[in-house]
């Protein structure tokens, strides 16, 4: 898919960075070699090490291309915690949208990879936890921070609310997904869990009628 306004080498990064992505997901880091990815993108290992140094610096760039996608996501916590957003669900909304985006499978398969790799390349899972998780957490915990000066939730320590949050969001589907080796639990049961979990963060933060 050509994208407007693209330069043909930022299109070549692309394609080869989405090859190696399908690559390392399907036979880990050790089990791809340069030689597959420049097959999967169509084009010569030259060019392939013309645009990336060596697999580990491509394994790094699938790293990051991955975690910036949690961009779209940030901009939904800061859009459905608005306060007129908070107040006709957003919470929920929030929560199910987090939950199904997060418990991707491809990205779940991801996520295994850079754990199984964090010895011998601890640059790349800081890169994606503080460019993915950590900032999700930051945004969460100035909305948290704004809602509670408007009386909408109480919490002296909103860092500590969002890490709550996501922790009661998390915790058991997204162990249960990285130990047993896939998500088994369908969008709707996602959702419900993610219900489930927006009415106990409530139950401990909301502002509790007089």
């Amino acid at each position: 898919m050509k994208i407007d306004g693209e330069t043909r080498s930022a299109r070549k990064d692309r394609e080869i960075i989405q090859a190696a992505t399908a690559a390392f997901i399907g036979k880990g880091y050790d089990g791809t070699s340069m030689e597959e990815i420049a097959t999967r993108a169509g084009a010569s290992k030259q060019t392939v090490y013309k645009h990336f140094t060596d697999k580990e610096t491509l394994f790094g760039e699938v790293v990051l291309a991955t975690a910036t996608q949690a961009n779209d996501v940030i901009e939904s916590v800061t859009t459905l915690l608005s306060e007129a957003k908070f107040m006709e669900g957003g919470l929920q909304q929030l929560a199910r949208c987090l939950i199904t985006t997060l418990m991707d499978e491809e990205l779940l398969k991801l996520r295994r990879l850079i754990i199984a790799n964090a010895d011998r390349m601890p640059q790349l899972g800081r890169s994606w936890y503080e460019k993915g998780f950590e900032r999700m957490l930051g945004s969460m915990a100035s909305c948290f921070q704004k809602l509670t000066s408007r009386g909408l939730i109480q919490t002296s320590d909103p860092y500590l609310a969002a890490s709550h949050f996501f922790g009661m969001l998390l915790w058991i589907p997204m162990n249960e997904a990285m130990f047993t080796g896939s998500n088994r639990r369908s969008k709707a049961e996602l959702e419900r869990h993610a219900d489930a979990s927006v009415g106990a963060f409530l139950v401990a933060y909301g502002v509790q009628p007089k």
